[in-house]
């Protein structure tokens, strides 16, 4: 059975990759995003909640798992948060070999994955499109988010691979620094360099 072309898309935080996930879904590509999978399997009713508040006490309830706490319970701890990892990351690679399933007649399908380096899964796509920025640009965007401090970014930048390593690694990179229009236009480029 054929498969479609994986696109492995990524991007550190405020480069813009849910902008450009959704200007791939407009033009008809298909999309997986970990980030919302994980969202639904951790909200109210989801298939991880028995797992995390058995791994997590006390950090699960109604509405789901409680971000908040479970993030200060794993921030600073590296054994806790291998731990969480290893009980979200093998149900995310069960739906993102569903949606591969679902979507097999497809000629390409984007894997939105924020952490695609960090947890290997650059070795399972065919080709990774890095979304970048310059710092500054960047920077604005992050720090102009509900709650976010200039400490808090930098923690999170300190936990990701670096913009620079990425470009280096990537197959294709979309410069997100400049219009909305230029965006889309790029986007649109690779899609048909990718299904021409």
């Amino acid at each position: 059975m054929s498969r479609p072309f994986i696109l492995g898309l990524t991007g550190s935080i405020g480069m813009g990759k849910s902008t450009v996930a959704e200007m791939f879904a407009e033009l008809g590509v298909p999309v997986f995003a970990s980030d919302a999978a994980v969202r639904r399997m951790q909200g109210p009713g989801g298939s991880l909640l028995s797992a995390i508040e058995h791994a997590f006490p006390g950090t699960t309830g109604p509405s789901g798992v409680d971000r908040a706490e479970l993030g200060r319970r794993v921030f600073d701890d590296r054994p806790a948060l291998r731990r969480l990892e290893g009980i979200v990351h093998p149900a995310v690679a069960a739906e993102r070999e569903a949606f591969l399933i679902e979507h097999a007649g497809q000629p390409l399908v984007v894997f939105d994955i924020p952490l695609l380096f960090e947890t290997g899964a650059a070795e399972r796509v065919d080709a990774v499109l890095v979304v970048s920025a310059p710092p500054e640009v960047q920077r604005a965007r992050v720090l102009a988010r509900p709650g976010m401090s200039p400490k808090r970014f930098a923690e999170i930048l300190d936990l990701q691979v670096s913009d620079a390593e990425k470009r280096a690694r990537a197959d294709h990179v979309i410069d997100t620094g400049t219009s909305l229009a230029e965006t889309r236009k790029a986007v649109a480029a690779l899609v048909e360099k990718l299904t021409g």
